[in-house]
């Protein structure tokens, strides 16, 4: 009786799967994107069906404002490090790198404002209100494909961006200020009444 070596019972090597993650294509930014939609749907809902009491009132307003502070903050660092990268103060590497880090402050503040925005009572009523809700979806939407874009770039590796990924990028950071902008404008003047 003569003994195979163990090699020859071992089974083919398997290379490991991937899951596939939000950024990877525009499907899974699309689905992300759905349902984005449907929560922020379903916050506006609350807020007319929610009642709270001054305290909360008060509480809501308080993380409202740390996460405008958060988020935007953050968004403003990201558009900081384009600029350098623009100005050839930095690598796009580096750049890439620093605004990967910042999704999940920005993320975190958009979501403690929509979340605590909720407990605000906005009314849905007014036309600038409604408008300030279009601007956050407007704002979710181009975060999610802000981040494909990211992916994109860091593609691209230590060559220089093509024409459409810069026209991409500058377009992206346009509507992001804008929204935010308008965002905070029109909660300013809304907190006025």
């Amino acid at each position: 009786m003569s003994v195979l070596p163990s090699e020859s019972f071992a089974s083919p090597q398997v290379a490991p799967t991937r899951r596939l993650g939000l950024y990877d294509t525009w499907w899974t930014v699309g689905a992300a994107a759905l349902a984005a939609c449907l929560g922020l749907s379903a916050c506006a809902w609350i807020s007319l069906h929610l009642r709270v009491d001054a305290t909360l009132h008060a509480v809501a307003l308080f993380a409202h404002l740390a996460s405008l502070v958060l988020g935007f903050g953050a968004v403003l660092v990201a558009d900081y490090y384009a600029l350098l990268y623009l100005t050839g103060r930095c690598t796009l590497g580096d750049a890439l790198n620093s605004t990967a880090h910042l999704h999940v402050p920005i993320w975190t503040g958009l979501a403690g404002l929509v979340a605590s925005g909720v407990m605000l009572h906005p009314n849905l009523g007014f036309a600038l209100t409604r408008i300030k809700l279009g601007l956050v979806l407007v704002l979710t939407l181009n975060g999610l494909q802000a981040g494909l874009l990211n992916r994109r770039m860091m593609q691209q590796g230590s060559a220089a961006l093509t024409p459409r990924l810069l026209a991409w990028g500058a377009a992206t950071a346009l509507v992001s200020q804008a929204c935010w902008w308008g965002a905070v404008v029109i909660g300013f003047r809304n907190s006025q009444h």
